[in-house]
């Protein structure tokens, strides 16, 4: 038990002396490459060496002219601070209104340069606002308007105080400015525009019901071959060497008959006209031919 118990003794004392290393380097880098305006720093273990990320809002100055001011940087943290084979890589900061280190480094300069601190303050929240972040938190203490130590605070947006989401989605920077009456000390922090807060949620589409399928078409057969039409049979052509027939002249017509015509006499005649005129007075039309030149 006592062995486990110094083995742990030992691994704690290990963890905590790397970690005071690293917080010395960050506070080294930010003092040396405050002009090229600090934004961040990560620190990997690789088989090589020790690779060493800084990032700033200007990378020209920290690399300097032909790379020098870079190599004495990557001396005096290999003979200062102890790490193998560091190899230091300076990475440009694509929005700096976004980077919480920045943004606080700018304020605390403000302050120095005679800026009132409300004037600052909303300046610095405005700007952070406007370059898309979700919300931001900026506070400012020390001796402010007199010799009493106060805070003020100035903020906008959603914040996130505690749990998770702080942890995943808020950036912070810490800055010092040193006036005469003392110290005042600046805090930034910035929501990411892309964070994902646990109380929002997405209602999707509804999706379309999957139409019916459709019955499946029966197999047609082979399609029916077309009729051929089938010629009428006509009069049968003249053997080869024969004259054709002439067309034979029509018959002449034949007068139709008529029947054996009478001669009428005149005593005939008187009565067909009497026989006429009774008919004419009791109203009955007969067509008769009295047969009168």
């Amino acid at each position: 038990m006592a062995n486990e118990a110094a083995t742990m003794r030992r691994k704690d004392k290990r963890i905590i002396v790397e970690n005071m290393r690293r917080v010395l380097l960050k506070e080294y880098l930010m003092k040396e490459t405050r002009r090229a305006g600090f934004g961040g720093l990560d620190i990997q273990r690789t088989p090589m060496g020790t690779r060493v990320t800084l990032l700033a809002e200007r990378p020209g100055l920290v690399i300097g002219r032909k790379g020098s001011a870079i190599k004495n940087l990557t001396e005096a943290v290999e003979q200062r601070f102890r790490f193998d084979n560091p190899q230091i890589e300076v990475q440009e900061v694509e929005r700096p209104a976004l980077n919480a280190q920045i943004m606080a480094e700018k304020l605390s300069n403000a302050l120095e340069r005679g800026w009132h601190f409300r004037r600052a303050g909303h300046s610095t929240v405005r700007r952070i606002m406007e370059a898309g972040a979700k919300g931001c938190l900026v506070v400012i203490a020390g001796k402010l308007t007199g010799q009493r130590h106060r805070r003020e605070k100035f903020k906008s947006g959603h914040i996130k105080y505690c749990g998770e989401p702080r942890y995943l989605w808020m950036d912070r920077g810490f800055a010092i400015a040193k006036l005469k009456p003392g110290v005042i000390g600046v805090t930034v922090e910035v929501m990411n525009p892309l964070a994902k807060l646990p109380d929002e949620i997405e209602v999707a589409a509804a999706r379309e019901a999957p139409a019916e399928a459709a019955p499946m078409p029966e197999p047609e057969g082979p399609e029916p071959e077309p009729e051929i039409p089938v010629p009428e049979p006509g009069p049968a052509p003249p053997p080869e060497g024969e004259p054709e027939p002439e067309d034979e002249p029509p018959l002449p017509e034949e007068p139709a008959e008529t029947g054996p015509q009478v001669k009428k006499s005149k005593v005939a005649t008187k009565r067909l006209k009497k026989v006429l005129k009774e008919s004419k007075e009791l109203g009955v039309e007969v067509d008769v031919d009295v047969g009168e030149k």
